[in-house]
Order: C-alpha cells, then sequence, then structure tokens
C-alpha cells in the first residue's frame, strides 16, 4: 500500500468514526484519556480538530504536556487506529463558525460565545493501522495454528505505521 493510500485509510477512518480517546499527561506523568468529538480531519494539511471545554483537566494537560494520543476504533470492532500528535489551544473566531454545529449548544450554555468553548487543534505525526478480517476465518485459522504450533498473525489481518 502507498503512503497515499495509508494516508486516505486513515483519513476515511476518522471521518466515518464520530468519537476518540485524546491521551494526555498530567503534571503527575501520568496517562489521562476522555471521549473526544473529532471535529474535522485533514490528515494531509495535517489538522485535526476539536472543540473542547476549558477549563478542564485534558486542557490543563495539554497546556503542560501538547503530546497526545487519539485511538480510533470502527463500529465493528474490526479497525483499530492510534494517532500521535501535538495539541494546539487556539483562539480563532473564524475557525470556531467554521466548525460549530447546533449539536454543541447541548454543552455550551451560551453556543458558541461560551467563554468556555475551546478550540484543540492536534497536529498528527504518526499513526498505526490495524484492520481485522473475517472473524470466523481468524477463528477457523488461530485453532488450527494451535493444533500445528504455527505462527499466522501475518495472515490475521492489515496493519501499517505511516509517519505523517
Amino acid at each position: 500500500m502507498s503512503k497515499q493510500q495509508q494516508m486516505d485509510t486513515i483519513q476515511e477512518m476518522v471521518k466515518d468514526i464520530k468519537y476518540t480517546m485524546m491521551t494526555t499527561r498530567t503534571s503527575e506523568n501520568h496517562l489521562h484519556s476522555c471521549p473526544m468529538n473529532t471535529t474535522e480531519t485533514s490528515i494531509g494539511a495535517k489538522e485535526i480538530w476539536f472543540i473542547g471545554h476549558s477549563p478542564c483537566e485534558t486542557i490543563d494537560n495539554i497546556k503542560n504536556d501538547p503530546q497526545v494520543n487519539l485511538a480510533y476504533v470502527s463500529q465493528d470492532n474490526k479497525q483499530y487506529l492510534s494517532i500521535t500528535g501535538k495539541a494546539e489551544l487556539v483562539d480563532d473566531k473564524d475557525k470556531l463558525d467554521e466548525l460549530w454545529s447546533p449539536m454543541y449548544n447541548a454543552y455550551f450554555e451560551k453556543g458558541k460565545e461560551d467563554p468556555r468553548v475551546q478550540l484543540i487543534k492536534v497536529t498528527p505525526h504518526g499513526a498505526e493501522y490495524w484492520a481485522n478480517g473475517n472473524a470466523i476465518t481468524s477463528a477457523v485459522k488461530m485453532a488450527a495454528a494451535a493444533v500445528t504450533d504455527t505462527a499466522i498473525e501475518k495472515s490475521l489481518g492489515e496493519n501499517f505505521s505511516i509517519e505523517l
């Protein structure tokens, strides 16, 4: 698979999955994860956008250490994606206007004028993708491998890593 095909695969997967788990590092050097709604993604432009609340632990953690991880899982649990990147807290009214949808009014009492609204831009550095094949086929292959004492990991699905 070419690098462009890998980027297209990542772009489509992120576009199709509503939520990610964003992992940040606390000031005590612990990992903290929370669900975030991916608002806009352009892997080619190296931009993944979120609308978050400030103040909150995630925002505090980004201020302390901007390195984040985004974990995506497809609804059928057959595709997995881990993206590493650098988060940035952005104050841009035009970008907020572009990204805002009425759905966010449920989270912010004063809509996009709410002072707690915080744009987060993640610039991805790299990604790793895994895809499982057919569950029944994989189960048969695993059973056969167990009986024959043979490793089959390469035939169980697709995997690639990419620098962005």
